[in-house]
């Protein structure tokens, strides 16, 4: 491979690890799809280990999750019975898959943690000696968040969004 487009590649590599780091995905996952996307050929795991110097087990982990989301898929070839790999350019499907999942997980955590606020705080029964200022500050700071989370869920289902996010 000529020189120059190595260079390109292996700072893309590094590029893609240092994005998927900063999302708290992991640098690997990063490196592994962008070394896979920019291979002419399929990718073994062995490859990916080698070339990454991760280990056997996170270069596995790595695959797997990347074919949760689409980035990747498991290709055949002719002769080796190793699994090879070859990257989906569909970003904006694979985008919304992390998206959904990651963003997805951490709503669900918010709701619930709303909706027992929410319960705690609608307790006619306000036993705790805690005086009603306080009740009533925590009551405005849990609506305003619960706004909030409905104006994101609204973000987040908007045309737009879902437009950017197709392909």
């Amino acid at each position: 491979m000529n020189r120059e487009i190595s260079e390109i590649r292996d700072r893309f590599v590094e590029a893609a690890g240092h994005f998927t780091q900063s999302l708290g995905i992991g640098r690997a996952v990063g490196q592994s799809y962008a070394h896979i996307y920019f291979s002419r050929e399929p990718q073994s795991l062995q490859n990916l280990q080698d070339v990454l110097g991760i280990s056997k087990g996170s270069a596995s982990m790595v695959v797997r999750q990347l074919e949760q989301w689409g980035a990747l898929r498991r290709m055949w070839v002719k002769g080796d019975r190793k699994d090879y790999y070859v990257a989906s350019d569909e970003f904006g499907r694979v985008i919304r898959r992390v998206l959904v999942e990651m963003v997805g997980q951490k709503m669900e955590a918010l709701d619930g943690l709303l909706e027992e606020a929410q319960g705690v705080l609608k307790n006619p029964q306000r036993n705790d000696g805690a005086p009603k200022e306080e009740w009533a500050f925590m009551e405005s700071r849990v609506r305003r968040i619960g706004e909030f989370r409905a104006r994101a869920q609204g973000l987040w289902d908007s045309s737009i969004v879902r437009m950017l996010l197709k392909k």
